[in-house]
Parts: C-alpha cells; sequence; structure tokens
C-alpha cells in the first residue's frame, strides 16, 4: 500500500499517523508539504492528519483547504483514490467539499480531549472492514471544533445511505454533533472524515491496540 501523509503548518499529528500507517502496512508513508502541486506516482491512500492547520485563524480547516496540494488531493478522489482525513483533517475534507456539513465549535465551547466511546456503524468501508457493524472502540479526541452538523436534507441522505461510519456511542458525545456522528463517507465511499484519532490508540503504550484494526483494514482493502 503506497501511502502519503499532507502536511501544513500547524499539523501537529503527522508522527502519529506515519507510524500506525507504517505499523499496519510495513511500508513508510509519503511526506508531502502543504505547497506542493501534485501527490507521489501511484499512491493508493492519502491521509490528511490532524492538528491546527495554519492555527485554525480564519476557521478551522479553511486555509488549509486552499492550499496547493489540496487541488491534487480532489483530483486524486474524484479518479477513486482513498482519501482519508482525521480531526482537522475531517475539518479540512468539508471545507474543500470532498464530504458534506461543517465542523463548527464544541457546543461546550472547551477544546475536549479524552478518550470517547466510538461506535462502528458502516464496517463495509475501506477503513472498517476488519470490525463488526456495532463494535465500540476506545479512542481518543482532542478539538475544539469537533460539533458536526448538516441540514436536513444532507444529514437524511448521510443516514438513509449508510454513510454514517461512526458515532459517538450512547452518553460519549464529546462535542454535541448531531446524531452522535463521529465520522462520515462520500457518496462513492472513497472520502472518509472522522474526529476521534484512532491513530493514538494502536499500540500497548498508548493503553490499547483496539483501533489498530482500522489501519489493517486500510492494507486487505488496497491488497483486494
Amino acid at each position: 500500500m503506497k501511502s502519503a501523509v499532507i502536511l501544513f503548518p500547524g499539523i501537529n499529528r503527522e508522527h502519529d499517523m506515519i507510524r500506525a500507517l507504517k505499523m499496519a502496512s510495513g511500508q513508510q508513508p509519503e511526506v508531502v508539504w502543504h505547497t506542493e502541486t501534485a501527490l507521489p506516482d501511484g499512491v493508493d491512500l492519502v491521509v490528511i492528519p490532524g492538528g491546527f492547520s495554519f492555527g485554525d485563524y480564519l476557521r478551522a480547516g479553511a486555509i488549509a483547504a486552499r492550499s496547493p496540494i489540496m487541488r491534487a488531493v480532489v483530483a486524486a478522489a474524484q479518479k477513486g483514490v482513498r482519501v482519508l482525513g482525521v480531526c482537522n483533517g475531517f475539518q479540512i475534507l468539508t471545507e474543500t467539499g470532498l464530504l458534506p456539513g461543517a465542523l463548527m465549535r464544541n457546543a461546550g465551547l472547551r477544546f475536549v480531549c479524552r478518550t470517547v466511546s466510538l461506535k462502528v456503524e458502516n464496517d463495509a468501508t475501506f477503513f472498517t472492514n476488519r470490525l463488526n457493524a456495532g463494535d465500540i472502540l476506545p479512542c481518543p479526541v482532542a478539538h475544539h471544533d469537533g460539533n458536526y452538523f448538516a441540514d436536513d436534507e444532507t444529514l437524511k441522505r448521510l443516514e438513509g445511505e449508510g454513510r454514517v461510519v461512526f458515532r459517538y456511542a450512547e452518553g460519549s458525545n464529546p462535542n454535541g454533533s448531531i446524531n452522535d456522528i463521529a465520522g462520515i463517507m462520500n457518496e462513492r465511499g472513497n472520502v472518509i472524515g472522522m474526529m476521534p484519532h484512532p491513530e493514538d490508540r494502536v499500540e500497548e503504550l498508548h493503553g490499547g491496540t483496539e483501533c489498530l484494526p482500522l489501519f489493517e483494514s486500510l492494507l486487505e482493502e488496497v491488497a483486494a
């Protein structure tokens, strides 16, 4: 599996993501700086990690979404290349229009950093095929703007088409996201965004390996 991790100023989870990808695939991902205009040849997966791209000075993910490399990411996604965005990466994907909806300020107006219970809603995606629908995983969150919102029509389509990939299990919603949504995918099924950080629950030093199967799913999907 050939993967690329996009790096923006202010992103701070790239090393965690690179390690998780390497643990699952045995291959070192390529790091692509935001001013580049092309992705590596033959890339199977593009990952946008978490952090605070450009300090979230305008709006979370808004400046990064207009970086040169994102034109290449959008073009790759339109051709079917898999794209995963985590936390700030999720925000960037909504800002580019690759995913619907928006990530707003947390309902409590506070930065949230803790472990939540993450429920797998759809086990037929490129990031969940090693798990089962209904599985609940402990997964860290660390965000200030993670409150997912979509209009009624968009929400109806997401729910009706099985495009909600993850939810916060009952009682663990840390930000007020509508319908407890923690992660979604696009209509084609090759772009996924999520707020929690599964890359920080893949080895015993993290306190557990419950999220490692998510990354192993990537390898299985590409191999297929």
